[in-house]
């Protein structure tokens, strides 16, 4: 990956939506060569998929929280997870838990709900989520990426 590549990722990371000629006047390259590059990019794997980011609150989901979780039988657990609504992300770490596990929920007593079902898979500690000061960062960062056309 190159520089060019890198700004193309910067803009798709901000607008996924951008036409491809659009995305080519940004990075200074044409369509069809911008095209390969995003092209080559999903076949590498380097753009894993597109996705459009939907607002918690604004589908009555007013509860976030963060569920630190130990469990002896994972795969149990993970099949309650998957099944569970109310769980947004799941990552299997390292120390004294096993899980983190991103939660929201209509209200903190759903909250409390969810919990009582975790009872039967573990132990866990619950953290309520305050604000969300930086609530996504971008992995590709700019604008400093200066476009140059190369086809």
């Amino acid at each position: 990956m190159d520089e060019i590549d890198n700004n193309i990722l910067f803009h798709l990371e901000n607008n996924a939506r951008l036409s491809m000629t659009e995305l080519g006047k940004l990075v200074g390259l044409s369509q069809p060569a911008v095209t390969e590059r995003v092209k080559r990019m999903e076949e590498k794997g380097v753009i894993a998929e597109y996705r459009t980011v939907l607002a918690p609150h604004k589908l009555n989901k007013q509860s976030a929280a963060y569920v630190l979780f130990r469990t002896r039988d994972c795969h149990a657990f993970l099949d309650f997870c998957r099944s569970s609504p109310e769980v947004a992300e799941c990552y299997r770490i390292s120390g004294e838990h096993n899980y983190l596990l991103k939660v929201l929920t209509e209200s903190t007593q759903d909250l409390e709900e969810f919990g009582d079902r975790c009872d039967a898979y573990g132990t866990y500690t619950t953290i309520i989520v305050i604000s969300s000061p930086i609530p996504y960062k971008n992995l590709i960062q700019g604008p400093n990426l200066v476009a140059v056309h190369k086809d």
